[in-house]
């Protein structure tokens, strides 16, 4: 039994039947990642000044994955086409170079863009501490300029310091690949230790220090960051407005006392609202992507069969995910700007 309009339009639409499905699935998803943008203006409009982080994110990274999505929307475009036409072997290169596109898109973000963020650390300064630590935040200078303050100090991890025997962490540290040093002074009767990587460029971690601090006898005492050059040099007017090439860490390590601390991570979900909302929505947006990957797979080594039956009906299959791999494209072109250019 034939399905009607599965390849011809149906006449009281123009669409055929995949087609007319296709539209009402993306209108849910319109829906969907609506509501997860009209979260993100709630969140940023709702918070205070400076808690709200600019200049995070790698803005060439970004940019190199836009235009990864809008070629890879051409060549499937390219692909449909060519099964218009009856050329098999254009459509195989056309979506292969799509397929390819998809895989280089969610590499970067996983392999190169997510894992960065992991390692790095950031700190929020509690309010009635921000004047001690005015040589990182530089919010003289940014009131002077009648810019809101700035109440986290970013970086790497380098050590921590810790109130502890050397026992109680001795066989953490060797598990982690952590180094153990005395500290001058002591801390309520106990010794004062520096916990650092035995590797300078690893630094220690956000990850391995939250394990580190809820050793059992372990009370920690303050963190030792290289910082970003944005802290480093607070005042510098190069450092008021977020750039668009990454700036390297500086030399220069700052020393932040953990009871003046309100909140510490890496630069995960738990960091901030931010980082929340930024993973959610980044994190659907690439399991979107690999699901058109996957169908996409499906039609480069499987769909033959279908083309030698019926072209049109293989071209219509195709049609219908190059609408979603549109939407998909769609929603990226509204995550690139007001994730890493606001």
């Amino acid at each position: 039994m034939q399905i009607p309009h599965e390849v011809t339009a149906r006449p009281d639409t123009g669409l055929y039947n995949a087609k007319l499905g296709i539209w009402l699935f993306l209108a849910s998803e319109v829906m969907l990642f609506g509501g997860l943008f009209s979260a993100y203006v709630f969140l940023r409009v709702g918070s205070d000044d400076g808690y709200w982080p600019h200049g995070l994110l790698n803005v060439p990274i970004g940019t190199f994955n836009t235009a990864v999505l809008i070629a890879s929307s051409v060549t499937v475009v390219m692909a449909w086409a060519s099964l218009k036409m009856r050329q098999w072997n254009k459509y195989k290169l056309y979506m292969g170079l799509t397929i390819l596109a998809g895989v280089l898109f969610l590499f970067i973000k996983l392999y190169v863009e997510w894992p960065a963020k992991f390692v790095h650390f950031g700190a929020f300064i509690k309010k009635d501490k921000w004047t001690e630590y005015e040589q990182y935040l530089g919010n003289k200078h940014l009131a002077d300029d009648g810019r809101p303050p700035r109440a986290e100090i970013t970086g790497h991890l380098e050590a921590v310091e810790i109130a502890a025997t050397e026992d109680a962490v001795k066989a953490f540290a060797e598990d982690h690949q952590l180094e153990v040093k005395p500290s001058e002074g002591k801390e309520g009767g106990e010794h004062t230790l520096i916990v650092e990587a035995k590797e300078e460029k690893e630094g220690v971690g956000p990850f391995t220090a939250e394990k580190l601090i809820k050793l059992p006898g372990v009370k920690p005492l303050a963190f030792e960051v290289k910082l970003d050059e944005v802290n480093a040099d607070p005042n510098d007017p190069k450092n008021d407005r977020p750039t668009f090439w990454q700036r390297p860490l500086s030399e220069k390590v700052g020393r932040i006392k953990f009871e003046d601390i309100s909140s510490w991570s890496a630069f995960a979900p738990k960091h901030s609202s931010y980082f929340a909302v930024y993973f959610t929505i980044t994190g659907l947006h690439g399991a979107h992507v690999l699901a058109g990957v996957i169908v996409f797979c499906y039609f480069f080594f499987f769909g033959e069969k279908l083309y030698r039956k019926n072209p049109e009906h293989m071209a219509n299959r195709v049609e219908v995910g190059g609408l979603f791999w549109h939407f998909v494209d769609l929603v990226w072109i509204f995550v690139f700007p007001i994730f890493y250019l606001l």
